[in-house]
């Protein structure tokens, strides 16, 4: 039974990362379409492309990954969730939406690109965010 429950919310958090990606890819090649076209609104160069073109999608998986494990430890300690829903909660759900080698990989490509300071909030970012979803999740279900 766990397994079976770890492997259906492991694909469904897998499905809600891959629909998190696209969103932010399409969104990401209108507005640089918009602003190659020069219409209003364009984003042009500098900052404002630099942030189109960083990985907000990754961020977003990996928080809200950090709150469902959050939550999932606190209910078990609380509520006595049955093993096998904190492990499809965590291992499966959380485990599936979150990627830790897409956050390495793009700092990893900031850093090629001699993004410095992009690449430094990348890990800030993942891991301050992360640390404060993992506490409010753990004090939300508390």
């Amino acid at each position: 039974m766990a397994a079976a429950l770890v492997g259906l919310l492991g694909v469904t958090g897998a499905l809600l990362r891959f629909s998190v990606d696209s969103w932010f890819a399409r969104r990401a090649s209108t507005r640089s379409n918009r602003s190659v076209a020069g219409s209003p609104g364009g984003l042009g160069h500098g900052w404002g492309r630099q942030w189109l073109h960083w990985p907000w999608a990754t961020l977003l998986v990996n928080v809200v990954g950090c709150f469902i494990i959050g939550v999932a430890h606190a209910m078990t300690l609380k509520l006595g969730l049955a093993p096998e829903w904190q492990a499809a909660l965590a291992t499966g759900m959380a485990g599936g939406l979150t990627t830790f080698s897409s956050w390495t990989t793009a700092t990893v490509r900031l850093l090629a690109e001699a993004r410095f300071g992009s690449a430094v909030m990348n890990v800030a970012a993942n891991l301050v965010l992360g640390f404060g979803a993992a506490a409010a999740g753990i004090a939300l279900a508390s």
